[in-house]
């Protein structure tokens, strides 16, 4: 099983990045976002740390501190995020077996799904600059958006 320890420091870091990147990028999508999306980011990490052993590296990933950068537009956050995303799943596709490779693209896609709904925007559960953002995020996960 894939863990920590199979990267160095910094690669570890950018896969650490990664689902809170892909939270970043959907709060922003739509009008900055909420005190309601920020803590379904956290909320998320905190029942992923409750339901341990699906992958060793998945609970390696939510035993840390959600790292967040944070960029002085939404064009920036999703351009550097996107990037981020990319590199991230790269490394675990280098690394982990396609078991945890999948394991780590759906952990990114619920950070960026349950984000998305924990606000409604317009009446909508999922507005469509965050589902536009969803899909993008799937994209450089290199898979589908639910």
């Amino acid at each position: 099983m894939t863990a920590k320890a199979d990267f160095t420091e910094e690669e570890w870091n950018v896969v650490r990045e990664g689902p809170a990147a892909a939270g970043m990028i959907v709060l922003m999508a739509h009008s900055g976002g909420s005190f309601r999306e920020t803590w379904a980011l956290a909320k998320t990490y905190a029942e992923a740390q409750k339901q341990p052993g699906s992958s060793r590296l998945i609970d390696e990933l939510v035993s840390e501190k959600p790292d967040v950068e944070r960029y002085h537009s939404a064009e920036e956050q999703e351009q550097h995020g996107l990037a981020g995303i990319r590199e991230a799943v790269g490394l675990v596709e280098l690394k982990a077996t396609p078991d945890e490779v999948e394991a780590y693209r759906t952990f990114v896609l619920e950070v960026a799904t349950r984000v998305a709904k924990a606000h409604e925007e317009e009446g909508e559960p999922i507005s469509p600059a965050e589902q536009a953002a969803i899909e993008k995020i799937a994209s450089s996960l290199g898979t589908r958006a639910p």
